[in-house]
């Protein structure tokens, strides 16, 4: 066997499609593309939620309410919670650092404490906020409370 005589294996390579080539290429006149409308367009691009004519789902849909953008959403805690949280993870300070080392809250999450149950330890919190009744628990059973923003 001599260099002239090597060539590819049979089936190893392909002839490279050629649209819009003439109809000689087997692939000309409108290129593959079937006849007129917007997918046969140069820069054509699928629009969002286009249903092709057919009422898109967010049309169909009813709306309801509205989205408050200045809410400020608060991971609840309740008072009858304290007491076991103390006993399972041995902190009697309960800031937004504490709970979060302890899987309790995630980074961002603003905490509010409220006063369903009963406290029965002595503890001090630094959480953004609390309703009074939860103050008033605290305050009652010897502990303290900080607001932080």
């Amino acid at each position: 066997m001599k260099l002239h005589q090597l060539k590819p294996a049979k089936g190893a390579t392909k002839k490279e499609k050629r649209i819009g080539r003439g109809d000689g290429s087997g692939h000309g006149g409108t290129s593959t593309k079937g006849t007129k409308g917007g997918q046969s367009r140069a820069g054509y691009k699928r629009k969002m939620a286009h249903e092709g004519g057919q009422m898109p789902i967010q049309r169909r849909v009813p709306k309801r309410g509205f989205n408050n953008i200045h809410r400020i959403e608060y991971k609840v805690f309740n008072l009858g919670q304290f007491d076991q949280f103390a006993e399972k993870y041995g902190i009697t300070e309960f800031s937004l650092e504490n709970l979060y080392i302890n899987n309790l809250i995630s980074q961002t999450d603003r905490v509010k404490i409220l006063g369903n149950g009963e406290i029965k330890g002595k503890f001090t919190f630094k959480v953004n906020a609390a309703s009074d009744k939860a103050k008033a628990a605290i305050e009652a059973a010897g502990g303290s409370i900080e607001l932080v923003k």
